[in-house]
């Protein structure tokens, strides 16, 4: 309940982060490897904030993270929201909620685990949803990751 209160609340700052820390839109991402999916339904802890289907992407630099257990700087992790619509018992994918972003650099996101996080709302490549809000939003609940780089989806080959 706690993670949906700061996610919530980072979703309706819609601040936007500020210059040389800001996390860049993946542009390209769904061209990348495609580590998982799941559903969050009605019922789980954290289906307020993210409920739906869930696709994760990775480019070259996480593949090898997830392969090894520790990514390096230039890893980028695209977490894809989507609403899941339920007919003639068929789970679909409906409009894009948000597009999350978690780009590791070491030094720049020191704060952080070595992560930056952002999240892209809806469909925009511009109207950010974290902004400087990533360590209550994002950070607290990926810090329960430490021992696993602070990703908590793992690739299944």
């Amino acid at each position: 309940m706690k993670r949906t209160l700061f996610f919530s609340l980072a979703l309706a700052a819609a601040g936007s982060a500020a210059g040389a820390d800001a996390v860049p839109y993946p542009e390209g991402y769904r061209n990348w490897t495609h580590v998982k999916s799941m559903v969050i339904n009605p019922g789980h802890p954290l289906y307020e904030a993210f409920g739906g289907i869930h696709h994760i992407y990775a480019n070259g630099k996480a593949m090898a993270g997830y392969k090894g257990g520790k990514f390096a700087d230039g890893s980028v992790i695209v977490f894809d929201l989507l609403e899941a619509k339920s007919a003639d018992n068929a789970v679909t994918e409906g409009a894009r909620k948000v597009v999350g972003v978690m780009v590791k650099d070491a030094k720049k996101y020191a704060a952080t685990g070595g992560w930056g996080f952002e999240g892209f709302k809806g469909d925009s490549k511009t109207e950010r949803a974290v902004g400087a809000n990533a360590a209550k939003a994002c950070f607290e609940c990926h810090a329960a990751q430490k021992a696993n780089d602070y990703v908590f989806s793992k690739y299944r080959p």
